[in-house]
């Protein structure tokens, strides 16, 4: 039987002489390995294709983190077929042995975490901390969908009837498409992938153009712990062929995607459509974009909310849909509590986070890169810059660097407050009073998380109730859901409010059965 799910938290604290010396021995392993070359996997195959992509650290575009073959559009079927063909049987397997795979996967990555840690450095210039807890989320998840699994597929007791035997069973669906995003590229990867399967269905993993080294990694332990082939098939590919093609298949019977709201959007609308064909309709799980708040009543500590803030804003270069992009403050504390937060950015290290003590990497690539830069230059025009905002040739060249950048005096209605920028820039908006900044708050498309810190106990009770959003965290950052403990998934055109690492998200990959025998 397995032991109650526990968090791999608290993290490493790299300010330790042990932790720091192995991540540094990870960092020094996983560097004398770039460059190699990862195939596609399916059903258990590797194949190796003519078009590569390749995968570069975006710090220094120049070193090449490793060559990926792609995949055309042709073998998207053969993916299919694969999952489809190794479904019958991975599905009648008890829970309790397809639980096992993923908790010996849990373990293999655990006693590894440092080196899938520095991969992520290297390939997505995460931060150390940031880093590690990427992975102790991948972790996380396996253990505790493992678990949840166990619990959904033991039969469900209905209200008695005299004379019948009544029961509800959980059932997989079938082959289904996981395409994850860059930003998360192990634990997102990892948890969409294991909820689908562990529940019995098959699943065609696409990774994120940018990342898909990590993801092959994580390929490579599902093969090392003998998971059966075609359970999990490897697909790397760009979005608008592989992805379309995944997403429109008659035999995919769900999308788990995450990323952006217009490739959100799109999806839903194909997963939507009955081909021609099709026996079922299609689920898509969707977690998508935010433009996150947090909220500052009068009469709080501006100094813990201030570190609060700066973390939710610029932890990991503002590339989280959970990330602070608007600090609302009331009229009475707006201008201490800029001033504080200006201060704490201006500490912020910049550069490559292969260096210890380095909290701000490059941003992902050059396209977002430009476009964060495309928003600062709009914000100049809406607003009143107050720190960062240089210019693209100010910029160091060696790499997709964007430093800290905060505007004052924005318009709710503006563009800098109102779109997603998915960058280190921090809206700062003023309110006459806290119902002021609650509608603020909640005028926007998005609605995934948001934060309130506040002493005021009709105010915290009045967001409980108001603040339109699906993680909202009062007196405390915005970031930093933890699986089993924060289920984590937005309204509006955040998603579909998945609660990815909640009791109810693996419902999400089963289909009910009500059964009754009557005696």
């Amino acid at each position: 039987m397995l032991t109650p799910f526990v968090n791999e938290y608290p993290y490493a604290n790299f300010a330790e002489e042990r932790p720091r010396r192995k991540m540094e021995e990870a960092l020094s392993l996983v560097e004398g390995q770039l460059g190699r070359s990862y195939s596609l996997v399916i059903g258990g195959k590797h194949i190796e294709t003519v078009k590569t992509s390749t995968s570069v650290n975006p710090c220094k575009p120049q070193q090449i983190i490793g060559e990926c073959s792609e995949s055309p559009v042709e073998m998207v079927n053969a993916a299919v077929q694969a999952a489809s063909d190794a479904f019958p049987a991975w599905s009648r397997l008890n829970v309790h042995e397809r639980a096992r795979y993923f908790v010996s996967a849990a373990a293999v990555m655990r006693r590894r975490i440092y080196e899938f840690s520095a991969w992520m450095v290297y390939e997505c210039s995460k931060n150390w901390t940031e880093a590690y807890a990427d992975a102790a989320e991948a972790i996380d998840f396996m253990e505790f969908y493992a678990r949840e699994a166990i619990r959904w597929q033991t039969p469900h007791a209905t209200v008695p009837i005299a004379g019948e035997e009544t029961e509800m069973l959980y059932f997989p669906m079938g082959p289904g498409a996981v395409i994850s995003p860059w930003n998360f590229p192990l634990a997102i990867l990892v948890g969409m992938t294991t909820a689908a399967a562990v529940c019995g269905n098959t699943v065609i993993m696409k990774p994120a153009e940018q990342t898909p080294v990590i993801a092959a990694k994580f390929m490579q332990l599902l093969e090392s712990i003998g998971l059966p082939p075609g359970v999990v098939n490897f697909l790397p590919g760009d979005g608008e062929t592989v992805g379309e093609a995944l997403t429109g298949h008659p035999d995919i019977h769900f999308v788990a995607f995450t990323g952006s709201r217009d490739v959100g959007v799109h999806i839903y609308e194909r997963v939507a459509k009955v081909q021609p064909g099709q026996r079922f309709l299609r689920k898509a799980i969707l977690e998508m974009g935010g433009k996150d708040a947090i909220v500052v009543d009068e009469g709080v500590n501006l100094d813990a909310v201030a570190d609060e803030v700066v973390k939710s804003a610029f932890g990991f270069s503002g590339q989280k849909c959970s990330a602070c992009s608007r600090l609302i403050a009331h009229t009475s504390i707006h201008d201490e509590l800029l001033q504080k937060v200006v201060a704490l950015t201006r500490k912020i290290a910049v550069g490559d986070p292969v260096k210890h003590g380095i909290y701000m990497g490059a941003v992902i690539d050059l396209p977002a890169m430009h476009k964060i830069l495309n928003y600062i230059s709009i914000g100049r025009s809406e607003a009143r810059l107050v720190m960062g905002g240089v210019d693209k040739e100010e910029m160091d060249s060696s790499g997709y660097f964007v430093h800290p950048t905060i505007f004052d005096e924005v318009d709710p209605k503006s563009r800098l407050a109102q779109e997603e920028i998915f960058g280190p820039v921090l809206s700062v908006i003023r309110a006459d009073n806290f119902q002021h900044a609650m509608e603020i708050a909640n005028d926007t498309d998005y609605g995934l998380t948001g934060a309130v810190f506040s002493y005021n106990r009709r105010h915290i009770e009045q967001a409980r109730q108001e603040f339109q959003v699906g993680n909202l965290y009062l007196n405390r950052k915005c970031t930093g859901a933890l699986v089993g403990i924060q289920p984590f998934g937005g309204f509006k055109m955040s998603g579909t409010d998945s609660k990815a690492g909640g009791p109810d998200y693996l419902g999400h990959f089963l289909q009910a059965k009500s059964v009754s025998e009557r005696w």
